[in-house]
């Protein structure tokens, strides 16, 4: 005969999984809906987000397509250029070697890379704490040359040699400014102090012990059949003509992965190190990856490569990418034991705005439908019917729809630099005139105008423009530079 109490105990545990499994289906359902509202609004190719709570995953899924061009339909298992979200694999590489008594974290970087030099003598102060909180002075990388890719294990080493005509732009610890540059060098850091390319420091002592076996920082190594393609835009969503791929900023960016096996980082991190019994981090190593130790802004700080804020008076950590052609986000809440990782294969996509609608539905909050920006909807009927016709069509969406487009000089902005990188100069200065118009306060309007005019060779608007833009903002050191330039005093 079954015994009372245990009769009362299971029927309670059935309760409680009935309960449990209602719950997450009533999630996935909420979630399924707001990414496909979305997906219908926002012109994205594909997208793949998954959840984890209390160390189980409750949600996965993939929406779209691998390449818009081939129409092949995404799954959860595709991979994804993870961008920025890389760095915080960089701080757990290093605090498992200062574990291991081979380093320190607020030694130089030059005790382990005696070749590390920049243009400028402070450079010697530089520690590997400041380059992993962005207080180390050093610059970001201009150009991270996708387009002509270096491969081979040398890449890292060749790189940090190429610095020595950087200019650091403050001492060592004065200011916070992110820099790629400091990741970069870190991992030749990590290849020079473990004895092995950083990469495959990375695969053997963290990817492998936590059961990525199919994510990589070598980007030749995925599978073709696991890959998905970059989109960038030019006035919709196209195929990119080039994968975000370099072995040199193989550190900062391109850490390749798919929402699954990102499920795996994000509960070990939640656990303070430990999943399934292996443990890739002691746990009071993340008494200093997730300690503030730099300010961003008010509401921003930095631990290690982490960044540090709250959410609807919540505790995130957390840290975002972006790359020509992909956007990638990861949450973790670790006083609701919550992480969301959300991965897309375009770069105009709104990942913060969608990671933070899908943090709404699990704190029970209703989630907002990320707004579009002006710029897709102007850019659009100026290709089709002129630059008249899409100032007319702003005006008309700024009174009848302000709630449902995002609006301010820095979305005209970035359209008028699209038309200049593609080599559009009359169509860029067309845009920033308008630019102008509607934000004749804004420094940055003119500013802009004056480098479409420089580049159409037309001088004396371009000087015109670059005054008033130091009119504007009398600390405006790119005008200064530009009018030096144009021989203008």
């Amino acid at each position: 005969m079954l015994n009372f109490k245990v009769l009362l105990y299971l029927l309670f545990a059935l309760f409680l999984f009935n309960s449990c499994t209602e719950k997450e289906s009533a999630t996935t359902a909420e979630i399924d809906g707001y990414v496909e509202k979305i997906m219908q609004k926002i012109d994205i190719p594909g997208m793949a987000i998954a959840v984890v709570q209390d160390g189980a995953v409750i949600y996965s899924k993939a929406f779209g397509v691998r390449n818009i061009a081939a129409q092949t339909e995404l799954a959860e298992d595709h991979i994804f250029h993870m961008a920025s979200v890389s760095k915080p694999f960089v701080a757990t590489a290093i605090m498992q070697l200062v574990e291991r008594g081979k380093m320190k974290l607020d030694d130089p970087v030059t005790t382990y890379l005696p070749y590390f030099q920049l243009a400028d003598d402070r450079y010697q102060q530089i520690t590997i704490r400041q380059m992993l909180n962005h207080t180390s002075g050093m610059p970001d990388v201009r150009d991270y040359e996708w387009d002509k890719p270096q491969q081979d294990e040398g890449a890292a080493e060749r790189y940090v040699r190429s610095l020595t005509t950087e200019n650091m732009i403050a001492a060592p610890g004065e200011t916070w400014r992110y820099s790629n540059m400091a990741f970069d060098a870190l991992g030749d850091v990590i290849a020079k102090v473990s004895g092995m390319s950083f990469e495959e420091y990375v695969k053997t002592n963290i990817l492998l012990p936590l059961g990525m076996k199919q994510s990589s920082f070598l980007q030749p190594d995925i599978a073709p059949s696991l890959r998905t393609t970059p989109h960038v835009w030019q006035f919709k969503p196209i195929v990119s003509q080039v994968y975000p791929y370099n072995r040199r900023h193989a550190p900062s960016s391109t850490l390749n992965a798919n929402v699954t096996e990102m499920t795996r980082w994000m509960l070990a991190n939640l656990n303070h190190g430990e999943l399934d019994g292996k443990r890739i981090l002691k746990a009071d190593s993340y008494d200093i990856l997730w300690q503030p130790s730099a300010q961003v802004n008010e509401e921003l700080n930095v631990g290690l490569s982490w960044f540090l804020g709250s959410y609807k008076g919540n505790k995130i950590v957390f840290h975002s990418g972006g790359d020509t052609g992909y956007r990638s986000q990861l949450v973790l809440l670790p006083e609701k034991n919550i992480g969301v990782v959300l991965a897309c294969n375009y770069d105009r996509a709104p990942t913060g705005d969608i990671r933070n609608g899908i943090l709404d539905i699990l704190l029970g909050e209703t989630p907002q439908i990320p707004r579009l920006s002006i710029a897709s909807v102007f850019a659009s009927v100026y290709a089709e019917k002129g630059i008249e016709a899409a100032k007319a069509h702003y005006h008309k969406l700024a009174n009848e729809a302000p709630d449902e487009y995002i609006f301010g000089d820095g979305e005209l902005n970035r359209l008028g630099y699209f038309f200049l990188q593609a080599k559009q100069v009359s169509q860029a200065i067309e845009v920033f005139k308008f630019n102008v118009e509607l934000y004749p306060e804004v420094a940055n309007t003119y500013d802009s105008l004056g480098e479409g005019y420089m580049i159409a060779g037309n001088k004396v608007a371009a000087i015109f423009n670059y005054r008033l833009s130091l009119e504007k903002d009398p600390g405006n050191e790119n005008a200064v530079e530009m009018l030096k330039r144009l021989g203008a005093n």
